[in-house]
Order: structure tokens, then C-alpha cells, then sequence
């Protein structure tokens, strides 16, 4: 039997549609130094890759028993955009087929931890806003952010589509367990600067997603029926 035809594709946006994963990273390793805490950019990113800034400040508190406060989250939140407005790009491939599942009748979105004014910045100042405006949610939309399956859910709703016509591209552990939560098929995108670290691939086996890749002409091949699923798993 053929797989239910992919109507909607769910795109996280850092480290899938942009290349930030690797800057929010270093940004957050010095500004946690300066609150006492040295953590390697690998320790960061083995406990907050894929999640909110809100959600950063519980986990701090809760594993080092410091307090992030909302003025230490915005002078985080500045540096990062800086940062972001001199080096940010998006990641290669994303905007042809972006373009290419359009034409063929798939829709796209954009359902991202970050909060609303982040995600329009990253995809502006790559040049990818155009694509994917008005069709963006943030998980300040929903109760629960990821892993919790909300924000996947509310995305596919308000585009008007079932979670079994769902794909969803993630590059996070959080991101893939939402997902799965959703009831949605999700395939964990390994083409980001910051996906060599050692704990990371190892966790995304352990998940399981329906398929890895690390370069998006191979998602358009599959989407659109060129090649079978498990042709896509080791590619």
C-alpha cells in the first residue's frame, strides 16, 4: 500500500529552514558563564537544543539552582539578534524547494519554539519571509511548547489539515518527540553546522524518526514521490 500523500509539510525553523543552531549556542554558553555556570557548547546542546528561552530559564534553575531573570533572557535575546543580523543564512537548498512543494500543491508552514519576533527575523534577514508569511506559529501560541505535541497540532488546524497528512522537518530532539506526539510522520534534518556533536546523533537514533537526511533535495525527491521512504533513510 502506498504511505498517505504528505498534504502539508511542518517545518521547525532554526537549524532546519536557517543555520542558527550553532550561533544560539555560543551565545547561550557565554551568557550562561557570566551566571556562574560553564557548560561546553555540546553540554548546551544535549539539554536545550530545540527549546524556548522561557523553558531555558525552568531547566536552569531546576539542574544548576540559578535564577534567569527576564532582563538576563533580553540581553541574551539582543546578543543573539545581532548576531543573527550579520551572519545568519539559511540553510542550502531550503528556498528552491520551498518553491518546488508549492508548485506541486504541497503547503508549508513554520512551527518554531522561538518566539514570533525571532522567527521573522531569522527567516527576513535570509530572504526566506516572503515564502513562508502569514503561515508562521510560535509556541507562545499554545499552552505547551515542545515536546509537547500543541504547537504541531494548532499549525496543521489553522492550515486545515489532519495530522496524519503531516510531515514534520525537525533537527531536535524535543522537535521529533512533538511530532510523534502529533501523530504526524517526522524526518530529523542532520544538515545544520551544529549536528556533529556526540550526544546528538546518538539521541536522534533513540527516537527513531521515519527518516534522516542532511540535504533538502532529498526531502523534495520523497515528497513528491520520486523515492520511496527508505530510500531517504540512509541518505
Amino acid at each position: 500500500m502506498d504511505p498517505q500523500p504528505i498534504r502539508l509539510v511542518i517545518f521547525d525553523c532554526d537549524g532546519v529552514l536557517v543555520d542558527s543552531e550553532g550561533i544560539a549556542l555560543q551565545v547561550l554558553v557565554t551568557a550562561l558563564a557570566e551566571k556562574g555556570i560553564p557548560l561546553t557548547v555540546d553540554g548546551a546542546a544535549e539539554r536545550f537544543l530545540g527549546r524556548s528561552l522561557g523553558s531555558l530559564a525552568d531547566a536552569v534553575l531546576a539542574e544548576f539552582a540559578v535564577e534567569i531573570d527576564a532582563a538576563f533572557l533580553a540581553g541574551m535575546r539582543e546578543a543573539l539578534y545581532g548576531r543573527f543580523r550579520a551572519e545568519l543564512k539559511p540553510l542550502p537548498g531550503v528556498a528552491g524547494l520551498i518553491d518546488a512543494l508549492k508548485a506541486s500543491d504541497v503547503a508549508c508552514c513554520v512551527a518554531s519554539s522561538s518566539q514570533r519576533e525571532r522567527i521573522e527575523l531569522s527567516l527576513s534577514v535570509t530572504g526566506l519571509l516572503p515564502k513562508l508569511a502569514p503561515h508562521i506559529f510560535s509556541a507562545t501560541m499554545v499552552e505547551n511548547g515542545k515536546p509537547a505535541p500543541d504547537l504541531f497540532l494548532h499549525a496543521a488546524a489553522e492550515m486545515g489539515f489532519a495530522p496524519e497528512d503531516c510531515l514534520v522537518i525537525e533537527d531536535s530532539p524535543a522537535g521529533i518527540s512533538a511530532a510523534q506526539a502529533a501523530g504526524m510522520r517526522v524526518f530529523a534534518f542532520t544538515g545544520g553546522s551544529h549536528t556533529h556533536h556526540a550526544s546528538y546523533r546518538q539521541t536522534l537514533a533513540q527516537l527513531h524518526p521515519d527518516a534522516q537526511f542532511d540535504a533538502m533535495e532529498n526531502l523534495l525527491h520523497f515528497v513528491l514521490g520520486v523515492r520511496r521512504p527508505e530510500d531517504l533513510t540512509n541518505a
